[in-house]
């Protein structure tokens, strides 16, 4: 049986999910008590009739084309202050139900950080929806949280890749069993 989120009340944490749709961020935070500070794509982020409501709640554009510092520094920036970082590992949204390679940014972010790492897995109608559709229809969704991802703490090449192998497995063991007809 998986609990309901255990983000903490207070303090730092990275929540790490599968993407699916431009929804899941409204998805997540709905079920959230605190605000999650999420990292984003910096095409939807300079989207003029958005970007107001981006900054109002500290959105971080990313440059998905290139190692983005600057998006770095700020979620790095945002952990020390004491912030939920939201990171959608993959990097991009997924349409079918297998995950992405993760990239090793999140467990950059870990490990620089200290902050706890939390899974959740996302699922449901909003799949591969656009940001325009996945609002204006009515979707179902279910949302799986897991505990806190216990990572080594050292750093170096070989734990950078343990610590992303071990934040993906931990949102792969949240995806439910395949259902058969029988």
């Amino acid at each position: 049986m998986l609990a309901p989120q255990r983000l903490p009340r207070r303090g730092s944490a990275i929540l790490v999910c599968n993407h699916t749709s431009g929804l899941d961020p409204l998805l997540i935070q709905s079920v959230c008590s605190r605000l999650i500070v999420w990292m984003m794509a910096k095409e939807y982020y300079d989207l003029k009739w958005l970007t107001p409501i981006y900054r109002t709640v500290e959105a971080i554009p990313v440059d998905r084309g290139r190692p983005d510092m600057a998006a770095t520094r700020a979620a790095l920036r945002a952990l020390s202050m004491g912030r939920i970082l939201g990171v959608f590992p993959e990097g991009r949204i997924e349409t079918s139900r297998e995950l992405l390679p993760f990239n090793t940014g999140v467990a950059v972010l870990a490990l620089r950080s200290r902050a706890p790492v939390f899974p959740a897995y996302l699922d449901g109608t909003q799949r591969g929806k656009e940001m325009g559709p996945a609002f204006a229809i009515p979707n179902r969704a279910t949302l799986r949280f897991g505990p806190e991802v216990v990572l080594e703490r050292a750093a170096g090449r070989r734990q950078l890749a343990t610590a992303t192998a071990a934040i993906e497995t931990a949102v792969r063991s949240l995806i439910p069993p395949a259902k058969f007809a029988g």
